[in-house]
């Protein structure tokens, strides 16, 4: 049922444009707008079509009166439900209409349905004359264009993978690239009208003012999004979308800051400096690696430009992104001691309870995966801090602020370090019997009950790590010396830095755990008995 509708803006009481119509002639479909032009719709094989109203069905939504416009926008998948022709406009004409192909496809057959869209100064370019028994013409150059455009696609990815020798490799990745330029949707919602009441439709239900999103009024898009999948989630979702422009970037490097862009933008991150997570609950808790996404996808647009990067989109998110720094550590550090939570965290099902639930008797849960990731947010803020500080399109003292505040950085991530690995005392969320991080329930008396489970929560500390070289640090000296000072004044914190002095090939690394630590977690990761599958790393260990 390929299907084609006119978004509703004809309703009296919208009224923000004349009425477009759909109809049959000879057995072509004519698209009339005033705006958009004339346009025709051919279907090779004469289906059936089945016209309808795109309008709300107020009755079976609402329980008002009779539709203004009947049939309503359901008419036609009541058809298919019911076969009842009263559901359909008898006089083949509407604001929605779809092509209705009945075939039995066999077992290990194949059904190919042709249609083609065409402006109508196409149509008269092609000198195309139609007649009721013969819609053949439109179709004369259908399969010479079809595969021209296999042949475009050939040359695109050809191009981009020049130096992939491996044929499932270029196979894979292809795969993966498609996938992206097919998954981009308009995604259309606007909680403000949600709750309170779209120009001409029905008044919402009164339970609708304390349900989901109700919090987040300031939330408005109309825009091209990457979907996870366009079928199963017609929606985004924040940390997957992060992923997504990483993937992008390879191929479209602007459609990728714009993603990035879109997410920290004032319609979508909420004024307290949150980042929605996804429809089903932007106040769901994602992990915070747009830091990460967006040094990646400058590195990679660096690249491909050839030149010294797109510091101005660098810059942009990097303040959005600092304020979002700020919600996690005033939010989610609950006893101000740098141990963080946040709940669902992306990882579905994979807590013994639901991690996004209130605890019932004033218990806190502090989480091995939310700090880990708060580690790799700090130092991810830190490695853009430094790459605007020493951008020369800046002034001096705009270098002195992006360095202090990489400073600021450096020294948040060794807090978070020092008590996430135990040294501060009686934060342990490392198990050392178990060699493993688990997260951990404070009870109300102060103790501790670690989750003694192993799951992927417990190797997201892997992930906080960066690397500097004698370079990076003599391009800013004001960072250099003061976090040199800082060490030297802190040295209990200085051990958390794996080879700060001890230096292998002019550069230094930070990491949130100490070697003989990355040791145990690698070892459990890569044992075929927990966590290491044929298929990569298991959510859960195989012990279970």
């Amino acid at each position: 049922m390929p299907t084609v509708w006119f978004r509703n803006l004809w309703t009296p009481k919208i009224l923000r444009g004349s009425r477009p119509t759909l109809f049959l002639e000879n057995n072509c479909l004519n698209i009339h707008h005033e705006d958009l032009g004339k346009y025709f719709l051919f279907a090779d094989g004469l289906p059936e079509w089945l016209f309808c109203e795109n309008e709300t069905n107020n009755k079976r939504l609402y329980g008002s009166d009779a539709n203004a416009s009947a049939p309503s926008k359901d008419g036609t998948n009541d058809f298919i439900v019911s076969k009842n022709r009263s559901f359909l406009n008898p006089h083949d004409n509407g604001t929605k209409a779809a092509a209705y192909f009945l075939d039995n496809i066999p077992a290990n057959g194949s059904a190919t349905y042709r249609l083609r869209l065409m402006h109508q100064d196409i149509f008269s370019s092609k000198k195309i004359t139609l007649q009721k028994a013969d819609l053949s013409q439109p179709f004369f150059d259908f399969d010479a264009i079809f595969k021209q455009k296999k042949q475009e696609a050939d040359i695109f990815y050809n191009e981009i993978q020049k130096d992939i020798a491996n044929k499932k490799a270029r196979n894979v990745q292809r795969r993966a690239f498609a996938r992206m330029l097919w998954n981009k949707q308009l995604y259309f919602c606007d909680v403000n009208k949600w709750l309170d009441n779209d120009i001409g439709q029905s008044e919402p239900p009164s339970q609708r003012k304390d349900a989901r999103n109700s919090d987040w009024r300031h939330f408005s898009s109309f825009a091209i999004i990457l979907m996870p999948d366009t079928w199963e989630y017609p929606w985004f979702a924040a940390w997957d979308l992060a992923f997504h422009t990483i993937v992008l970037a390879r191929i479209d490097a602007d459609f990728a800051k714009k993603q990035l862009l879109l997410l920290v933008g004032d319609n979508f991150q909420h004024p307290n400096g949150q980042l929605p997570a996804h429809e089903w609950n932007f106040g769901d808790v994602n992990p915070p690696i747009y830091a990460f996404a967006a040094w990646k996808v400058f590195e990679t647009d660096k690249i491909l430009r050839g030149d010294a990067g797109d510091s101005a989109f660098l810059e942009t998110i990097f303040q959005r992104l600092l304020i979002n720094f700020q919600w996690w550590v005033n939010q989610k550090d609950a006893n101000g001691d740098d141990i963080f939570g946040g709940g669902f965290l992306g990882l579905d099902n994979i807590g013994v309870f639901n991690r996004s639930e209130v605890l019932p008797n004033g218990e806190t849960l502090e989480q091995a995966d939310a700090t880990a990731w708060m580690a790799m947010f700090a130092l991810n803020m830190m490695k853009i801090a430094l790459e605007l500080a020493k951008k020369s399109v800046v002034t001096e003292s705009s270098s002195k602020n992006y360095q202090d505040l990489a400073v600021c950085f450096f020294e948040q991530f060794l807090y978070i370090a020092h008590v996430a690995t135990g040294i501060g005392g009686d934060k342990d969320l490392w198990n050392e019997n178990d060699a493993f991080f688990y997260d951990v329930v404070r009870l109300a008396d102060g103790k501790i009950a670690p989750l003694r489970v192993r799951t992927m929560v417990g190797l997201i500390s892997l992930f906080a790590v960066e690397t500097m070289t004698d370079n990076d640090l003599e391009a800013v000296p004001e960072f250099k010396s003061r976090i040199e000072k800082f060490l030297s004044d802190n040295p209990h914190l200085a051990n958390l830095t794996s080879r700060w002095d001890d230096q292998h090939g002019g550069t230094r690394l930070l990491l949130l755990l100490r070697g003989h630590r990355t040791k145990c977690l690698l070892q459990r990761m890569l044992d075929e008995g927990e966590f290491l599958s044929d298929y990569g790393v298991c959510s859960v260990s195989k012990v279970y």
